[in-house]
């Protein structure tokens, strides 16, 4: 999907007080992004809702089509598989797809994953042990692990919490179990300051926070913030 090394993919968090808002919002976000060389745009509802989700989507496929895009709808799989189909997204981000259900609910899950990736050309970005989710599985972080893999083309791992950096342990643990060849994105937390040490280990990096004036998921996003981190980047690449 990406023609560059250590991929950088940016939250559209959908802010906005109504609508009309988080629309332009939206568009002047993206424009931004592309602007400063970021690879990719997350569209998802952290703000809003799956309306609204929709409105950007279709605003990327005719006006933004040449843009690498992708979509998150939080709570609710199956509209992120929809939309991503209806508006040829390049990929789908899961907040987890291994660990955080009972061993009873997961096998409808799985089944539910199976029968969705056979429907869709959209690549699926996966968590494990995410922020925010809850650990009922049972079973170990390795068996979570394996089974994430099954079920989506590349694993993504956060710390605690929205902005919070990921622990290097953490990302580097999940490395181990997963081996060097399944790409591993770093989903929280990255910021210019530690992009190089977390992308040694890591393949990608998902980006919100660190990219708005205030460093917070409710600010706006900040061109010299983006600039910053991108010149990072390039000097990685």
């Amino acid at each position: 999907m990406f023609k560059v090394k250590k991929p950088i993919m940016a939250m559209v968090h959908l802010k906005g007080g109504s609508d009309e808002e988080k629309l332009a919002i939206a568009k002047r976000e993206i424009d931004q992004y592309a602007k400063n060389g970021v690879d990719a745009v997350i569209i998802e509802n952290y703000f809003g809702n799956s309306d609204h989700v929709e409105e950007v989507l279709k605003y990327m496929r005719t006006e933004r089509k040449e843009m690498i895009y992708g979509v998150n709808v939080l709570n609710d799989d199956a509209s992120a598989f929809e939309l991503a189909n209806k508006y040829d997204a390049c990929f789908i981000q899961l907040d987890s797809v291994a660990g955080h259900l009972t061993p009873e609910d997961d096998v409808a899950f799985h089944d539910f994953i199976v029968r969705m990736r056979k429907e869709t050309q959209a690549f699926v970005l996966g968590g494990v042990r995410f922020k925010y989710q809850p650990y009922l599985s049972g079973r170990s972080l390795e068996e979570d692990l394996q089974i994430g893999m099954t079920r989506c083309d590349a694993i993504v791992v956060t710390g605690e919490g929205t902005g919070m950096v990921t622990d290097l342990e953490k990302i580097a643990k999940f490395r181990s179990i997963m081996g060097n060849d399944f790409p591993l994105i770093v989903g929280a937390g990255v910021t210019a300051e530690n992009a190089k040490l977390q992308l040694d280990v890591a393949d990608a990096a998902i980006v919100g926070s660190y990219l708005k004036d205030t460093h917070k998921d409710d600010g706006d996003v900040c061109e010299e913030h983006v600039q910053k981190f991108m010149s990072e980047i390039e000097k990685l690449r």
